[in-house]
């Protein structure tokens, strides 16, 4: 990876207690104007952020091993990423590309058919969050196929709006008392490797869950089967090798529209541009978010351009979808992403966080099962001894690395994962520095629990 030159400066540093007095006084504002229903996984304000760090209102800077859950992948105050937005801002910052288009909606367009999987013709269209992607990769799949069911995987996570929600595994918060949810959407069940049967291979957990679509839907009524390569919300659930390519094979055989949902893996994340990519993997429609623009909001699928453009004219499109200056800091994000190669950063940034996670788990009986890929690692927390879930262990243990100046994620359909996100743009000594608190809090109060 090339030399980076960061704007803040890399390391910890607590002034205050966690949260301090101006973090303190601005969630008294919040609570008379935020919806209550709105969270944050941690108490502090942030007033500025760069590289691995985020530094709050009342100036402690953090070490972020969640950069924005995995948005910030080339930091949150990319240079390019900044020279970017102020030079289209200058221009004009929006004009509807459905009313007066502009040239680089196209240029991402462009990029987005070079970067995904397959060398086949295909089509893209803009949007602003991951659930606006999915929504429309299943319009589009709906649409092409003249098919209306929808299958999906457990501890699945899609989207906050209705019918995401539905192809969502997760209650609570995601989807209690907010139904009833869009129909014809099935649920089957998943790889994961940590929880199946030994010796489970993914050809037979994939041959489970098409004997289950065949008998509970069948072949010739199946719209689309939608999944994440590698699970997020659901506990960063990597599939056991064989299980992808069987499923991706009987949807071409049955013409079934497989949907790959790359909004987290995305973007050099998982050590490759996509996921898909590490086992050859070409799906039908890429869906994309999050690290896609360097944390302007922007979304996209990405598909096959017979699919795409059978879609009747403006069929498809929103207001605000591929706004100039997301599109513009995607280019430069695209950019960044090239120069210091992130995706080989991905790997190594992997190869650090495992080897560490694997000392761990010889020295506790806590750790169930670490897994993931690149910078998308986590580790799941058992009660001792045992492969039960241990919510209120990860509970703490995120607690305790905050306190010490650390941000970590929690996931996992039963709250017990422990997820590993850092900017790919993150340097070793402060990477080492958090995993020596993450590691610490987790033999400190594992002991306990």
């Amino acid at each position: 990876m090339s030399e980076i030159t960061y704007r803040l400066p890399q390391k910890r540093s607590l002034v205050t207690e966690l949260p301090g007095p101006r973090s303190r006084a601005l969630a008294q504002r919040r609570a008379g104007c935020v919806a209550a229903g709105v969270k944050s996984a941690v108490p502090v304000y942030a007033a500025d952020a760069d590289g691995g760090f985020v530094v709050d209102l009342d100036g402690n800077s953090l070490l972020d091993l969640g950069a924005g859950i995995a948005v910030t992948s080339v930091g949150a105050s990319d240079p390019r990423v900044r020279a970017a937005v102020a030079a289209q801002v200058e221009h004009f910052t929006h004009t509807c590309f459905m009313v007066t288009p502009y040239e680089n909606y196209i240029e991402v367009a462009e990029a987005l058919a070079d970067l995904t999987p397959g060398d086949h013709e295909k089509r893209s269209v803009l949007f602003n969050s991951g659930a606006e992607a999915v929504e429309n990769a299943v319009k589009v799949a709906r649409l092409a196929t003249g098919r209306d069911a929808v299958v999906a995987f457990d501890n699945a996570y899609h989207g906050r709006t209705n019918l995401t929600m539905a192809l969502t595994a997760k209650n609570m918060p995601y989807k209690a008392h907010f139904g009833p949810f869009a129909p014809e959407v099935y649920r089957m069940p998943m790889s994961y490797p940590y929880r199946d049967p030994d010796g489970f291979t993914g050809e037979q957990a994939a041959a489970r869950a098409i004997a289950a679509i065949e008998a509970q839907i069948g072949a010739d009524q199946v719209a689309a089967i939608i999944i994440e390569p590698i699970q997020g919300e659901g506990g960063f659930i990597v599939p056991a090798t064989g299980f992808l390519p069987t499923l991706r094979e009987w949807a071409r055989t049955n013409d079934v529209v497989f949907i790959a949902d790359e909004v987290q893996t995305g973007f050099a994340r998982t050590g490759s541009w996509f996921a898909c990519d590490d086992e050859g993997i070409v799906p039908d429609i890429i869906t994309m978010a999050k690290g896609i623009a360097g944390g302007m909001p922007l979304s996209a699928i990405t598909g096959r351009a017979d699919l795409l453009d059978r879609v009747h004219p403006g069929g498809l499109g929103g207001t605000y979808g591929g706004n100039p200056v997301a599109c513009a800091a995607a280019l430069a994000a695209f950019d960044t992403m090239r120069e210091l190669d992130l995706p080989a950063r991905a790997r190594n940034i992997g190869t650090i966080i495992e080897s560490r996670l694997r000392q761990l788990a010889e020295r506790t009986d806590v750790v169930g099962d670490i897994r993931g890929r690149g910078a998308m690692m986590a580790v799941e927390l058992v009660k001792p001894g045992t492969t039960r879930p241990n919510p209120e262990l990860t509970g703490a243990v995120a607690a305790r690395a905050l306190e010490q100046g650390v941000i970590v994620l929690t996931c996992g359909t039963a709250g017990n994962v422990i997820r590993l996100l850092p900017p790919l743009v993150i340097d070793d000594a402060a990477l080492a520095d958090g995993l020596d608190v993450l590691c610490d809090a987790i033999l400190t109060l594992g002991s306990a629990r």
